[in-house]
Protein backbone atom coordinates (compact mmCIF):
# COMPACT_ATOMS: atom_id res chain seq x y z
CA UNK A 1 0.00 0.00 0.00
CA UNK A 2 1.32 3.39 -1.06
CA UNK A 3 -0.06 6.57 0.50
CA UNK A 4 -1.00 9.47 -2.14
CA UNK A 5 -2.11 11.89 0.21
CA UNK A 6 -3.16 12.66 3.83
CA UNK A 7 -5.71 15.00 5.45
CA UNK A 8 -6.99 14.96 9.56
CA UNK A 9 -10.01 12.74 8.22
CA UNK A 10 -8.40 10.26 5.71
CA UNK A 11 -5.57 9.31 3.55
CA UNK A 12 -5.91 8.79 -0.77
CA UNK A 13 -3.82 5.35 -0.73
CA UNK A 14 -3.41 2.47 -3.48
CA UNK A 15 -5.88 -0.21 -3.59
CA UNK A 16 -5.45 -3.79 -1.63
CA UNK A 17 -6.67 -6.71 -1.84
CA UNK A 18 -8.32 -6.72 1.40
CA UNK A 19 -10.26 -3.61 0.63
CA UNK A 20 -12.84 -6.16 -1.02
CA UNK A 21 -15.69 -6.15 1.30
CA UNK A 22 -16.19 -2.64 2.17
CA UNK A 23 -15.51 -1.33 -1.49
CA UNK A 24 -18.36 -3.50 -2.12
CA UNK A 25 -20.79 -2.44 0.51
CA UNK A 26 -19.58 1.70 0.25
CA UNK A 27 -20.61 1.89 -3.60
CA UNK A 28 -23.56 -0.47 -3.51
CA UNK A 29 -25.72 2.31 -3.50
CA UNK A 30 -28.48 3.31 -6.15
CA UNK A 31 -27.76 7.13 -5.87
CA UNK A 32 -23.89 6.88 -6.08
CA UNK A 33 -24.29 4.51 -8.80
CA UNK A 34 -26.55 6.88 -11.15
CA UNK A 35 -23.97 9.51 -10.84
CA UNK A 36 -20.47 7.86 -12.01
CA UNK A 37 -20.00 7.95 -15.62
CA UNK A 38 -19.05 4.49 -16.23
CA UNK A 39 -20.81 1.67 -16.02
CA UNK A 40 -20.31 0.12 -12.44
CA UNK A 41 -22.86 -2.63 -11.67
CA UNK A 42 -25.71 -2.55 -9.25
CA UNK A 43 -26.48 -4.52 -7.39
CA UNK A 44 -22.15 -4.53 -6.74
CA UNK A 45 -21.22 -7.68 -5.07
CA UNK A 46 -18.42 -8.64 -3.64
CA UNK A 47 -16.81 -10.69 -6.73
CA UNK A 48 -17.64 -7.01 -8.51
CA UNK A 49 -15.24 -5.40 -5.69
CA UNK A 50 -12.76 -8.09 -6.20
CA UNK A 51 -12.10 -7.94 -10.06
CA UNK A 52 -12.01 -4.32 -9.89
CA UNK A 53 -8.98 -4.22 -7.31
CA UNK A 54 -6.82 -6.71 -9.37
CA UNK A 55 -7.62 -5.06 -12.40
CA UNK A 56 -6.96 -1.96 -11.02
CA UNK A 57 -3.75 -2.87 -9.20
CA UNK A 58 -2.68 -4.61 -12.38
CA UNK A 59 -3.13 -1.50 -14.29
CA UNK A 60 -1.53 0.91 -11.70
CA UNK A 61 1.91 -1.54 -12.15
CA UNK A 62 1.95 -0.41 -16.01
CA UNK A 63 4.44 1.91 -17.36
CA UNK A 64 1.82 4.19 -19.07
CA UNK A 65 -1.34 3.49 -17.50
CA UNK A 66 -4.39 4.53 -18.56
CA UNK A 67 -6.35 4.61 -15.30
CA UNK A 68 -5.56 5.02 -11.39
CA UNK A 69 -7.77 4.85 -8.82
CA UNK A 70 -6.91 5.28 -5.45
CA UNK A 71 -8.92 4.80 -2.08
CA UNK A 72 -10.02 7.65 0.05
CA UNK A 73 -9.44 6.07 3.10
CA UNK A 74 -11.86 6.84 6.39
CA UNK A 75 -10.82 4.27 9.80
CA UNK A 76 -9.51 1.82 7.11
CA UNK A 77 -12.15 1.25 4.79
CA UNK A 78 -12.83 2.31 1.43
CA UNK A 79 -15.05 5.11 2.09
CA UNK A 80 -14.88 6.36 -1.67
CA UNK A 81 -12.37 6.80 -4.26
CA UNK A 82 -10.55 8.88 -7.05
CA UNK A 83 -8.34 9.09 -9.47
CA UNK A 84 -7.65 9.32 -13.40
CA UNK A 85 -9.32 7.96 -16.13
CA UNK A 86 -8.57 8.43 -19.94
CA UNK A 87 -4.71 9.17 -19.09
CA UNK A 88 -3.42 10.71 -22.06
CA UNK A 89 0.10 13.29 -22.05
CA UNK A 90 -0.68 16.10 -20.76
CA UNK A 91 -4.45 15.60 -19.46
CA UNK A 92 -6.50 13.10 -17.60
CA UNK A 93 -10.21 12.94 -16.59
CA UNK A 94 -10.74 12.99 -12.76
CA UNK A 95 -13.72 10.27 -11.55
CA UNK A 96 -14.62 10.22 -8.22
CA UNK A 97 -17.68 8.72 -5.52
CA UNK A 98 -17.96 9.15 -1.42
CA UNK A 99 -20.15 6.89 0.61
CA UNK A 100 -23.15 8.30 1.46
CA UNK A 101 -22.70 8.15 5.34
CA UNK A 102 -19.95 10.49 4.60
CA UNK A 103 -21.55 13.37 2.79
CA UNK A 104 -21.97 16.86 3.41
CA UNK A 105 -18.13 17.04 5.60
CA UNK A 106 -16.23 18.62 2.90
CA UNK A 107 -14.51 15.40 2.31
CA UNK A 108 -14.82 14.83 -1.63
CA UNK A 109 -13.71 18.50 -2.19
CA UNK A 110 -10.32 17.76 -0.21
CA UNK A 111 -9.82 14.94 -1.64
CA UNK A 112 -10.20 16.34 -5.34
CA UNK A 113 -8.09 18.78 -4.44
CA UNK A 114 -5.25 16.78 -2.76
CA UNK A 115 -5.48 14.37 -5.86
CA UNK A 116 -5.16 17.01 -8.33
CA UNK A 117 -2.29 18.41 -6.83
CA UNK A 118 -0.80 14.81 -6.72
CA UNK A 119 -1.97 14.85 -10.62
CA UNK A 120 0.25 18.20 -11.20
CA UNK A 121 3.16 17.67 -9.37
CA UNK A 122 3.93 13.94 -9.30
CA UNK A 123 2.10 12.75 -13.03
CA UNK A 124 3.07 16.06 -14.77
CA UNK A 125 -0.66 16.72 -16.07
CA UNK A 126 -1.84 20.28 -16.78
CA UNK A 127 -4.83 19.74 -17.42
CA UNK A 128 -7.69 17.86 -15.20
CA UNK A 129 -11.04 17.61 -16.11
CA UNK A 130 -14.31 16.04 -15.00
CA UNK A 131 -17.39 15.22 -16.66
CA UNK A 132 -20.83 15.53 -14.43
CA UNK A 133 -24.27 14.78 -15.35
CA UNK A 134 -26.84 17.79 -15.42
CA UNK A 135 -29.08 16.50 -12.25
CA UNK A 136 -25.50 15.84 -9.87
CA UNK A 137 -25.87 19.78 -8.31
CA UNK A 138 -23.64 18.12 -5.59
CA UNK A 139 -20.27 17.18 -8.23
CA UNK A 140 -20.52 20.31 -9.72
CA UNK A 141 -20.06 22.07 -5.97
CA UNK A 142 -17.53 19.54 -5.52
CA UNK A 143 -15.39 20.69 -8.54
CA UNK A 144 -16.19 24.58 -7.79
CA UNK A 145 -15.23 23.95 -4.17
CA UNK A 146 -11.47 22.31 -5.61
CA UNK A 147 -11.55 25.32 -7.85
CA UNK A 148 -12.78 23.96 -11.57
CA UNK A 149 -14.27 25.76 -13.93
CA UNK A 150 -16.71 24.87 -15.84
CA UNK A 151 -16.19 24.81 -19.63
CA UNK A 152 -19.28 23.69 -21.40
CA UNK A 153 -21.94 21.34 -22.09
CA UNK A 154 -21.65 18.22 -23.77
CA UNK A 155 -24.75 16.71 -25.09
CA UNK A 156 -25.34 12.70 -25.27
CA UNK A 157 -21.92 12.14 -24.23
CA UNK A 158 -22.41 9.29 -21.98
CA UNK A 159 -23.92 5.98 -23.08
CA UNK A 160 -25.18 5.04 -19.36
CA UNK A 161 -27.58 2.05 -19.11
CA UNK A 162 -29.01 2.04 -22.88
CA UNK A 163 -29.76 6.10 -22.39
CA UNK A 164 -27.57 8.76 -23.64
CA UNK A 165 -26.92 11.42 -21.27
CA UNK A 166 -25.67 15.22 -21.40
CA UNK A 167 -22.97 16.65 -19.19
CA UNK A 168 -21.34 19.59 -17.98
CA UNK A 169 -17.32 19.73 -17.92
CA UNK A 170 -15.40 21.52 -15.27
CA UNK A 171 -11.39 21.56 -16.28
CA UNK A 172 -8.66 23.32 -13.78
CA UNK A 173 -5.48 23.48 -15.60
CA UNK A 174 -1.90 24.02 -14.03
Amino acid sequence: MTVIAKAKRFTIRTYRKSDAPSLAKNINNKTINAALGNEVPYPYSLNDARSFIEKTMKEARRKKPDNLSFVIDIDGEVAGAVGFGSIAGHKAELGYWLAEKHWGRGITPEAVKLITRFGFNELGFHRVYARVFPFNKSSMLVLEKAGYSKEGYLRKEYMKNGKLMDSYIYAKVR
